[in-house]
């Protein structure tokens, strides 16, 4: 697998690779990613098809993606970890 180009964004890091006629497409931020894969599909044979296909709308869906995941991350250290702030602060007198 190759790196065939970038999609310049603000705050995500959008990496396009190829690896012999199929497209993945990276969408990182500081702690997490999504790849979407493309199968044998001529439509996607070049970069320039990929960034048409990484619309203002596609980009929206990303971004709620990972608010979603950082959401169910989370949730998930609280119910393995949870918070006793009971103890937090001594009783001053």
């Amino acid at each position: 697998m190759r790196i065939i180009g970038n999609i310049e964004h603000p705050f995500l890091k959008i990496s396009v690779f190829k690896a012999d006629n199929r497209i993945s497409v990276k969408f990182e931020n500081a702690q997490y990613e999504q790849t979407i894969k493309f199968g044998d599909d001529d439509r996607f044979s070049n970069l320039d098809a990929v960034r048409t296909f990484v619309d203002n709308k596609l980009l929206e869906d990303i971004l709620e993606g990972f608010r979603h995941i950082h959401a169910a991350r989370i949730a998930a250290l609280l119910r393995v970890f949870p918070t006793d702030t009971s103890d937090a602060f001594e009783d001053i007198i």
